[in-house]
């Protein structure tokens, strides 16, 4: 129960975050604590993620990057799976649900094999 409590309090504390400032600097402090969670030094998680040292360091402390950057450090602290609760996929709408079905086959076509089981005749035959 405490795990929950302390999710929601977090997730509150971004939600509350008004700058984007402190939302970096939010960002920032937390990717470090997993970095340091993780036993790695920056100069360890630059190597492994393919950016410089300088750029984890402004990272940490709250400045801009390119998205490009914040990808792989999410990438290289196991972290990028999480991306779909920043950004969740958005869902169907209904509208095109209904777009969706109608160009859905509603009949099956019969094969050239099933017609060709029997020769064709003009029927004088009988």
């Amino acid at each position: 129960m405490r795990i929950i409590y302390l999710i929601c309090h977090k997730w509150r504390i971004m939600k509350n975050i008004s700058s984007d400032d402190a939302l970096l600097k939010e960002l920032g402090d937390r990717l470090q604590r997993n970095r340091l969670n993780r036993n790695m030094t920056q100069a360890a998680l630059a190597k492994e993620a393919g950016i410089s040292e300088r750029t984890i360091i402004r990272i940490e402390q709250g400045h801009s990057t390119q998205l490009s950057s914040l990808i792989r450090l999410l990438r290289s602290l196991g972290l990028l799976e999480n991306m779909d609760a920043l950004v969740p996929k958005p869902a169907i709408s209904p509208i095109q649900q209904m777009k969706v079905q109608s160009k859905s086959r509603q009949r099956a076509s019969s094969s050239k094999t099933e017609k060709a089981s029997e020769p064709w005749s003009w029927g004088d035959d009988e």
